[in-house]
């Protein structure tokens, strides 16, 4: 297991309510963090936790251990053995994807001492190059000074390299106009939108039904999750547009559990449920139990540890 800095541990877990997603369609890594089946189909088979335990994905790379949507820290989560890292992105005052959770600044870098005069530093209210001078490390340790708020093309470069699998949420959309679009075009110029990518690594997802709607409707061989826990009468209306539906781990049940999976999503499969943020062994066991296909956490390893996932 890996020990954080102790001056970071109350700081790395603020602000992890709201965020996760889902896994794929097919898998060729091994060992953890790694699926073992080899389908090849758009949208992963249903039943991955019957293979060896439910997917793990490392939140915001391995944010229990660095500073969380860094390039730290996703090569933090490649050099533990997971595949699967989730990101966040928003949109700069003048017009950059970049990789935040916030839609402030001011958690997760030094804005405030930079900039002191522009509060409440709205990520929407800075340039790409103005949010490029920021700490994004040092709130987390002082061996991550100067870490940088990568944008999404660096990011994907970044996960490229790592032969890593990407797991993006379009964060908070309502903000930012035609952004789904423009994520897509990122995406495309960066080489994640060929039929490898899109079959084997890439999962984009949303709070927003509307969001994920928009981008099956541009992409619809695309791997789309709902972030969420609809009433299972409603489950229904989702399946329309998405392939996989996930909750916040206190919202479900076994049976409701069972309700999605009963269910074809968007691309003729069994729809999945990954759930979200899992950091201890006992919550791990415990939504394994009611058969989640993923777990999404801060501490992939503990995870890990707990279920066997892959």
């Amino acid at each position: 297991m890996y020990v954080r800095p102790a001056a970071a541990a109350a700081a790395a877990f603020l602000g992890f309510t709201l965020t996760l997603l889902g896994g794929t369609a097919s898998y060729a890594a091994t060992g953890p963090g790694s699926a073992a089946g080899t389908g090849t189909g758009t949208g992963a088979e249903t039943g991955r936790a019957a293979l060896g335990g439910p997917v793990v994905y490392a939140h915001r790379g391995a944010s229990a251990y660095a500073p969380e949507n860094t390039l730290d820290s996703i090569d933090l989560a490649m050099q533990m053995g997971f595949d699967w890292v989730e990101n966040d992105v928003q949109r700069t005052k003048d017009g950059v994807l970049v990789v935040i959770h916030d839609d402030t600044l001011a958690r997760t870098t030094d804005v405030e001492q930079r900039f002191p005069d522009r509060a409440p530093w709205k990520v929407q209210d800075f340039t790409a190059a103005e949010i490029a001078r920021l700490d994004a490390g040092s709130w987390f340790g002082d061996e991550y000074a100067g870490a940088s708020v990568p944008t999404l093309r660096r990011y994907l470069d970044r996960v490229q390299r790592n032969r890593q699998k990407l797991l993006l949420e379009i964060k908070k959309p309502e903000l930012y106009p035609g952004i789904e679009e423009q994520t897509l075009k990122v995406l495309e110029e960066a080489g994640w939108l060929d039929a490898r990518h899109v079959a084997q690594r890439l999962v984009v997802q949303s709070f927003s039904a509307d969001s994920v709607r928009i981008v099956h409707g541009l992409r619809p061989d695309l791997v789309t999750a709902f972030l969420g826990t609809p009433a299972v009468a409603d489950l229904p209306r989702y399946a329309e547009f998405t392939d996989r539906i996930n909750p916040w781990h206190t919202t479900i049940s076994a049976d409701w559990v069972s309700a999605v999976h009963g269910l074809l999503g968007a691309h003729g499969k069994a729809m999945e449920v990954d759930t979200w943020i899992v950091d201890d062994a006992a919550t791990a066991r415990k939504v394994q139990d009611m058969g989640v296909d993923g777990i999404i956490t801060n501490a992939p390893d503990v995870v890990q540890d707990a279920v066997g996932g892959f």
